[in-house]
């Protein structure tokens, strides 16, 4: 029986990283993404890359869901990190094709 001013009641929820980011950004990115289908998604360790040069500069940051939405989250974050990738390669092709000065 709940009482008067106990507050909320606790829910326990089990969340799972979907996607480990290479940057704050791109976690941020995907957090987005998943927002707009309704999944809610959180930011874990973009505080720690304030850090570096005292922590090692790798998964630090992931993107995590509640374990009951990674269904509905996987075939987004997959999608986003193909872009993600397709991009960075093309970025690099051109760096690599640059004429030197």
């Amino acid at each position: 029986m709940a009482t008067a001013g106990a507050g909320p009641a606790r829910v326990d929820i089990t969340v799972k990283i979907v996607y480990r980011a290479e940057n704050i950004i791109d976690a941020n990115l995907v957090k987005g993404a998943l927002a707009q289908e309704g999944v809610l998604a959180f930011v874990s360790g973009e505080y720690l890359t304030g850090a570096i040069g005292e922590l090692p500069a790798w998964n630090l940051v992931a993107v995590m869901v509640a374990e009951h939405d990674i269904e509905r989250a996987a075939p987004i974050v997959q999608a986003i990190d193909a872009a993600l990738r397709e991009q960075r390669r093309d970025h690099d092709d051109r760096l690599g094709t640059a004429v030197p000065a």
